[in-house]
């Protein structure tokens, strides 16, 4: 799920961008609706269109129940359109080795990462300092 796309480049400095919220939650199962209302409410102000913002909606869901599965502490959801381009950026506080110890799991796990690579326009992971850090990028008509 490593894929880098010149057109959707990594998030920039935000001064620029008029739209974009930050949300921070414990990494728990619990919250993960949370950042699902979150994201379909912020798009919803933002008039992001109803398709994409679906795909976007499902994309934060899928990003968030990893990061609540694996992360240790919390879970953090940035969110910035930057044009026609949605970002969604979603930190976790685990490691490389914990997501990929679990998510060998082919019946009940692991459909999630293939969603968001389907929906996205492209996807990265980081393993930051601090945790993980997966990005998508969605065009949309905003």
């Amino acid at each position: 799920m490593f894929v880098t796309d010149p057109a959707c480049p990594s998030p920039p400095l935000l001064s620029h961008c008029s739209h974009q919220a930050l949300l921070t939650l414990p990494a728990q199962a619990a919250h993960v609706p949370a950042a699902r209302h979150f994201a379909a409410d912020l798009l919803d102000c933002w008039r992001v269109p109803q398709s994409e913002r679906d795909s976007a909606v499902l994309i934060v869901d899928e990003l968030a129940a990893n990061a609540a599965q694996y992360g240790r502490e919390h879970m953090t959801l940035l969110l910035f359109l930057d044009h026609d381009t949605l970002h969604i950026v979603v930190s976790d506080s685990g490691t490389a080795v914990e997501h990929c110890q679990r998510e060998a799991a082919p019946d009940e796990h692991g459909r999630g990462t293939g969603i968001v690579r389907y929906l996205a326009e492209s996807t990265e992971v980081h393993q930051t300092r601090g945790g993980r850090e997966v990005r998508a990028c969605l065009r949309c008509g905003a």
